[in-house]
């Protein structure tokens, strides 16, 4: 029993939680309960503390959390008046836990699909910026922290040059979105091409093309870097490179949707030079400029710009985009309930992912 599992299943992640929980009953023929129960509490002057409720002795703890979640009850605390939780706030929570556990536990992965601070993860030539993400990471590894699991880390380098004790995996959704896609769609290899939308999403883009066996092409970005307009550099030009896309199926690949207004930009340059249809794959939903995001893909959706968006559930979204015709949640529950059962086992990751590897192989083959 040395080797069981057992999740730690923070407030901002309980439902894709309690599916992991679900599937490693399954997955481990064992129908108890994998879960710790925990409490998040503030004092009146909002200082915070965790309290456990099941015990940690010698176990393989996997705490999962969605550092992103902003709109459940869970993100939110009172003092006099009502406080949204951060990013910040959602890590400090895993520290807490982490010091609850008290070096009890035989080991501790920290399971966060969304890395905590991941777009702040480079310093430019010459200017004095935070290196958040790297200390995060350097955070987790002072607490003696065994390993890391993240999903599709907008710079997975960034591991590179921080951890020297503690694991880092980053898991990529490509498999289980393809397979998705593959159920859905009605695929044509030779009318078939994976765009890019920026440089940045080049490396995510090949694979999905290698696997298909199609052709790749990418947009580049020209930013005016004089001036910062909403923390970003505004966009002067978009330039697409590649083969002609009249008449063909596109595919764009990129690792999240911030407003939106950069990938339906790409879809309409595709739209106007004559490809006949667009579909978006995105693993974080993320939605940043929340109801006024969802309105742009709705209206983008109905002048036939895109069609289908196909994201993962592993972090929150507004549960009205769910209703939406055009937008399909892959889930990855089973995935990750997967992964968490072989690092229990000391097995390697490798067999996971050519399970799923397989799985896409004999969809394109039929």
């Amino acid at each position: 029993m040395s080797k069981e599992p057992k999740l730690i299943i923070m407030p901002n992640i309980q439902k894709f939680g309690k599916l992991v929980n679900e599937h490693l009953k399954v997955i481990r023929g064992n129908p108890y309960d994998k879960s710790i129960d925990i409490h998040l509490d503030r004092f009146s002057n909002a200082e915070g503390k965790a309290t456990l409720h099941g015990d940690v002795m010698e176990k393989r703890i996997f705490i999962l959390s969605d550092v992103g979640n902003y709109g459940e009850e869970s993100c939110y605390y009172s003092r006099g008046r009502i406080y949204m939780k951060s990013p910040d706030d959602h890590f400090q929570d895993i520290k807490r836990i982490i010091s609850a556990i008290d070096g009890r536990a035989k080991s501790i992965h920290v399971v966060t699909p969304l890395l905590y601070e991941s777009r702040q993860d480079k310093k430019p030539n010459g200017v004095d910026e935070s290196l958040d993400c790297k200390e995060g990471l350097i955070d987790l590894e002072t607490k003696n922290v065994d390993g890391i699991i993240t999903l599709d880390a907008h710079n997975p380098v960034v591991c590179n040059n921080v951890l020297r004790k503690t694991t880092f995996n980053n898991l990529l959704p490509t498999y289980i979105l393809l397979k998705e896609f593959l159920l859905s769609e009605e695929f044509q290899r030779d009318k078939t091409i994976v765009i890019a939308p920026d440089q940045g999403a080049i490396s995510r883009a090949i694979p999905f093309a290698s696997i298909l066996g199609v052709n790749v092409g990418m947009f580049h970005k020209r930013r005016d870097y004089s001036k910062v307009i909403n923390g970003k550099n505004p966009l002067v030009e978009h330039k697409y490179l590649g083969e002609d896309v009249a008449g063909k199926h596109i595919i764009i690949v990129d690792d999240m949707i911030a407003s939106g207004e950069s990938v339906l930009d790409v879809a309409s340059k595709l739209k106007k030079k004559g490809a006949k249809k667009i579909d978006i794959m995105v693993t974080f939903p993320l939605f940043t400029d929340g109801e006024e995001s969802i309105k742009r893909f709705k209206e983008a959706n109905k002048l036939g710009i895109f069609n289908t968006l196909y994201t993962t559930n592993v972090t929150y979204v507004l549960e009205d985009i769910k209703k939406e015709n055009w937008y399909h949640e892959v889930d990855l529950s089973k995935y990750f309930a997967n992964v968490i059962n072989a690092i229990s086992n000391e097995q390697s990751l490798r067999q996971v992912d050519d399970y799923e590897k397989n799985e896409v192989k004999k969809l394109i083959k039929k």
